[in-house]
């Protein structure tokens, strides 16, 4: 199957960024946290859209977007990294995600609340030492399991051991625990910032030199 995927670098057009949008729409759907953020089905698929093209976009300075596209071009995963010295992103990218952000989200004021919770502490638990950080990595859901995130994974990798750096995440699902493991990341917390809400989970790798 990977014979016929192959990685992408280059930058995302507006196009692009839409179809990167619908995959991880497509891919989060029926996670737990989005769930609580938002169970209703139509608000969900809504915000969803507009949180990850939001995200892709203003990534900042230091970020880094990839992509594994079947052979016709379509877009089946995507992976976002911060480089080292990214995060926290430049204030200016802050204030120009807000809109994007909100209209994800404004419709449900607890949503708004929660989110800024777990914005909160994951922002409190992030390392301070220089280190890539994997912000985002999602495929397409007929196409998990084919190995679509490996190839992310590695590609992006090979550059963080190149440079003899530190990488680092989070994850809101235990399961994904031993497969980030399989990457060389280990667990290092567990936050849990709302009580009703899904817990978030940090990894960290080490560097390989």
């Amino acid at each position: 199957m990977t014979d016929e995927l192959r990685i992408d670098r280059a930058p995302l057009t507006a196009g692009e960024l839409d179809e990167c949008a619908v995959v991880g729409l497509r891919a989060f759907y029926t996670d737990p946290f989005f769930v609580h953020l938002s169970p209703g089905a139509h608000l969900r698929n809504r915000g969803l859209y507009l949180f990850f093209r939001t995200a892709l976009k203003y990534l900042g300075p230091g970020g880094r977007v990839t992509t594994v596209r079947e052979r016709s071009g379509r877009i089946v995963g995507v992976s976002a990294w911060v480089a080292p010295g990214g995060y926290p992103q430049p204030a200016s990218t802050q204030l120009a995600s807000v809109p994007g952000t909100l209209r994800a989200l404004y419709r449900r004021p607890k949503s708004m609340v929660d989110g800024m919770s777990y914005l909160n502490a994951i922002a409190k638990a992030h390392p301070k030492d220089e280190h890539w950080y994997l912000y985002l990595l999602f495929a397409d859901p007929e196409m998990q399991r084919r190995g679509v995130g490996a190839m992310l994974l590695k590609d992006r990798l090979t550059e963080v051991d190149q440079q003899g750096m530190p990488a680092y995440l989070e994850t809101q699902k235990h399961d994904n625990i031993p497969y980030y493991r399989r990457f060389g990341f280990e667990h290092e917390a567990t936050l849990s910032p709302v009580s009703s809400g899904p817990p978030i989970y940090t990894m960290r790798r080490e560097a390989h030199r």
